[in-house]
Formats: C-alpha cells, structure tokens, sequence
C-alpha cells in the first residue's frame, strides 16, 4: 500500500498536536485537534469519493474503449452528483453499490464479502466514515461533536481502504458478462 495524500495530512496534524502539546499549548492543541479531525474526515470522504468514482470511469473505459459513448454516459448520469447515491450509508453493508452493477454481481461479490471478515470490517469503515461525514457536513459543521478522535479516523480510513482498493479488481474478476445474463 502505497501512501496517499490522507496519510501526509494524518501525519501533520499529529505532529502540530504533537507540538502543541509539548510546548504547553493545551487549549490551542485542543481548538486545532477539533478543526482538523473534522478536516481529517473530510478530506478522507473526498479521497473515496475521488477514488471509486475514478475506479468506475476506469471499468468503463476497460470494457468499452475510452472514447465510447457509453463513457460518456457513465460519467454524466452515473458519476456526476450522483456518488452518495450509490451506498446506503446508515447500513451495514455495500449492497446497494454492489446492486448498481446487476443483481448478480451483487450476490457474488456479497458472498465473497461474507466469507472475509477483514473485507467486511473494512466496508464497515467505509460506511462509517460517509455517514459521519454526512452528518458532519449537514449537521452545523462548526459545532458538531465529532467523537472520534484523529488517530480513531485514521485506523478506519486505513480499513476502508481495502475496500475501495478491493474494488477494481472485484469489478473485473466478479463481473458477469453480458451474454450470460438474462
């Protein structure tokens, strides 16, 4: 696993914390740490985002050829404003995003999901994380009571990124062609 811009943003707020607390300014170490878990949230929800929809475009492109019309389509009736759509984020489980690509993808890859508790975990995280961020963004954002510590939303960005790093090889593997379908 390669580090992501998450990881570099993790690494400075703990470290300013770490400053802060070290120099005796509790408050201000304080005041910073709720800015930036919040932030921390935010930026880890806009990186999934940025991911899976880049994922989706890039199956895709793979099936077609990357100036197919149904690109095109993908992107703006898909992907355009429409990625909170794709998950059921006061659930427990990805169905609904797995169900976007036929029922029959959906049962297979939810089997596979069953049978990987680290896999399940991680989806888990995943939809933690986007309800936590929905509710950060829709609930008064200055004062909103996020829990979590930073370290505590990083651990879950560093499980659901299994998930979302699952995914492209989930589409390819998993995929039903469209011949066998009925």
């Amino acid at each position: 696993m390669s580090s992501t811009s998450i990881d570099r943003i993790y690494r400075d707020i703990d470290q300013l914390l770490s400053l802060l607390a070290s120099t005796g300014e509790i408050s201000l170490r304080s005041s910073a740490d709720d800015t930036y878990r919040k932030s921390l949230l935010l930026s880890i929800a806009s990186y999934f985002e940025s991911q899976l929809t880049q994922i989706v475009i890039q199956f895709a492109e793979d099936k077609t050829c990357k100036r197919h019309i149904l690109v095109s389509l993908v992107r703006a009736k898909a992907i355009s404003r429409q990625y909170h759509t794709w998950f059921n984020w006061d659930g427990s489980n990805a169905n609904t995003f797995f169900s976007l690509f036929g029922n029959e993808f959906k049962d297979i890859v939810s089997k596979v999901v069953k049978e990987d508790q680290g896999l399940e975990a991680s989806i888990k995280c995943f939809l933690e994380l986007g309800r936590d961020r929905n509710r950060l963004v829709h609930q008064d954002y200055a004062n909103f009571p996020l829990e979590k510590t930073s370290g505590e939303i990083y651990q879950s960005y560093q499980s659901a990124l299994r998930f979302v790093e699952w995914i492209p090889g989930a589409l390819t593997e998993y995929a039903v062609p469209a011949e066998t379908q009925t």
